[in-house]
């Protein structure tokens, strides 16, 4: 098995889940954060397809369903700091990276690594342990 016991998926997995061709790569018990959450829950109210709606409710829906989010708490907070200084040092923007650097941190407070399908989303993070999950769109490289 390549992935831990446990782990955190950020949004862009939790999005793709049911689309990963291999499964083992993912953790054997799998957290979400409350800004993943956040994140979803947002989607449904950006967009006027009706069925792009439904879509995306259906998985808010199935999201709070199956996982207890891991909360943005005080540890979480102070792991963000590092994160924030992180992405500034290495010359991006945190502001424009704030839901990314907020589930790294939780991650980071809670000892989790993060599984991804976009690690360059996480590049220069320090302290994070990142596990890059193959996106199901893109070719294997």
């Amino acid at each position: 098995m390549i992935g831990r016991p446990d782990g955190l998926l950020d949004t862009s997995t939790l999005v793709l889940l049911a689309r990963i061709h291999d499964t083992s790569i993912l953790p054997e018990r799998a957290y979400i954060s409350a800004v993943t959450l956040a994140e979803l829950s947002v989607g449904p109210l950006v967009t006027d397809d009706p069925a792009t709606r439904a879509q995306r409710l259906a998985q808010v829906q199935q999201a709070e369903t199956e996982f207890e989010p891991l909360p943005f708490d005080a540890h979480a907070a102070r792991a963000f700091a590092r994160v924030a200084s992180d992405l500034r040092r290495s010359g991006r923007k945190a502001a424009a990276r704030t839901f990314d650097a907020m589930i790294a941190a939780i991650a980071i407070a809670n000892g989790l690594p993060l599984y991804t399908c976009n690690p360059e989303d996480f590049a220069g993070i320090v302290g994070l342990e990142l596990v890059a999950v193959p996106h199901p769109d893109w070719p294997l490289q």
